[in-house]
């Protein structure tokens, strides 16, 4: 008989989310413990999840009962800028239901917000997109078995494998990024244990901290827009808001998680903001929007102008990313600059027959003023007050969108 792709529990403890979430809620913890923040669950294909309210929301509240063990709290402190106040702070973390209000919005669609502390929210946004993902998949294909996730995976493995040359094969690097949209928790294991086993030296990690516990390979995250997006309403002004996120970071970090995110205001505005001290100071940059060899070509101009070797840093390519796309940037990419991909959806949730969806769970909101997301692809900006979204563009000079 074949193993079921769906198990008892859709979240397994509290270290099943990304490893960004705890490395940012940490530096949340030490430097903006009293902000408040709002939250807004977003389904970009426009599905309608309704069906699956009663569902959702009896998986959100198992969420209540959730803690961190001693076993998981001594793996964490093992981790060299992981600091021994957050541990005991983690001990004592649990989801407070009261933050999150699950129902149906006018337009008739599922809504799910979020709102209070950002260092008791903040854990929330990736159980719950897994929780919305793993609920509608169980209604909808029941009958997918793990051969089928196998089969698939094995595929594209095989497809590389004959596409690429030996030394490509021998430079790639790729993590898995999927945790979020996955096809159920079962679907995400089954996948990075195969990719451990039969895609070695390779497969670098993975997002997901629990999965990178169990099977002994690197957690991989730095940073989210979050932290760019509350930066707009923490900072002293809105122009240097990038600047104080990126500074903040070094100062929690001294160096170490050296990788920023470049399209919270877009790429061109983030390069202004990073100079020859940020630029020398993190190891790299992740592509997380627009056009990816167009990105990388102002990351890589950018360092050339800087005076600083481009060989010397990374870009980290994490956008709706599959093989084929992975292999083209390699081969573009590699001789200028060091390169790293994350794969997401298409390793956790691509499955024959079936329709990942497009969610997101954004902040909209902190300290009771409005953030905004502008994306450098167009129709991923987020923001419910149009007047700030049109003055964050006029500060920082940002065309169209």
């Amino acid at each position: 008989m074949s193993e079921s792709v769906f198990g008892p529990n859709i979240i397994q403890n509290l270290l099943d989310t990304d490893f960004y979430k705890i490395t940012m809620m940490q530096a949340v913890l030490h430097n903006y413990p009293n902000a408040e923040v709002e939250w807004e669950f977003r389904c970009r294909n426009s599905e309608d999840l309704t069906p699956y309210l009663a569902e959702i929301r009896y998986q959100i509240e198992q969420l209540a009962e959730v803690s961190i063990t001693q076993d998981q709290l001594a793996y964490l402190g093992r981790i060299p800028f992981i600091k021994p106040d957050f541990i005991r702070f983690l001990s004592l973390f649990r989801f407070n239901l009261r933050y999150v209000h699950v129902g149906i919005d006018d337009a008739g669609q599922l809504a799910i917000r979020l709102r209070g502390p950002w260092l008791h929210v903040i854990l929330y946004e990736i159980p719950l997109l897994a929780i919305v993902s793993e609920v509608r998949n169980r209604y909808r294909y029941r009958d997918v078995v793990m051969e089928q996730v196998g089969e698939r995976l094995y595929e594209k493995l095989d497809w590389l494998k004959a596409e690429a040359s030996p030394a490509e094969l021998a430079g790639l690097q790729l993590a898995d990024f999927g945790t979020r949209r996955r096809f159920s928790y079962r679907v995400q294991e089954h996948v990075v244990h195969t990719l451990k086993q039969d895609f070695p030296g390779r497969f670098v990690g993975t997002s997901n901290v629990h999965l990178a516990r169990e099977l002994d390979i690197k957690p991989i995250g730095t940073m989210a827009h979050e932290w760019f997006m509350a930066h707009q309403q923490l900072g002293p002004r809105l122009i240097d808001s990038q600047v104080a996120a990126l500074e903040c970071w070094v100062k929690e970090y001294r160096g170490l998680l050296g990788i920023a995110l470049t399209d919270c205001i877009g790429m061109d505005a983030f390069l202004k903001d990073c100079d020859l001290y940020f630029a020398k100071l993190f190891d790299g940059l992740r592509h997380d929007s627009g056009d990816p060899l167009l990105w990388a070509n102002k990351a890589i101009a950018h360092y050339e102008k800087l005076g600083i070797d481009p060989k010397s840093k990374t870009l980290v390519f994490s956008d709706g990313l599959n093989f084929a796309k992975t292999l083209h940037l390699y081969r573009e990419l590699s001789p200028r600059i060091n390169v790293s991909f994350g794969i997401g959806t298409n390793l956790t949730c691509d499955i024959p027959g079936v329709e990942p969806m497009n969610i997101v769970i954004k902040m909209t909101a902190c300290n009771g003023a409005p953030v905004a997301k502008i994306s450098d692809s167009p129709g991923k900006t987020q923001c419910r007050d149009d007047n700030f979204v049109s003055y964050l563009k006029h500060v920082f000079k940002v065309q169209g969108q």
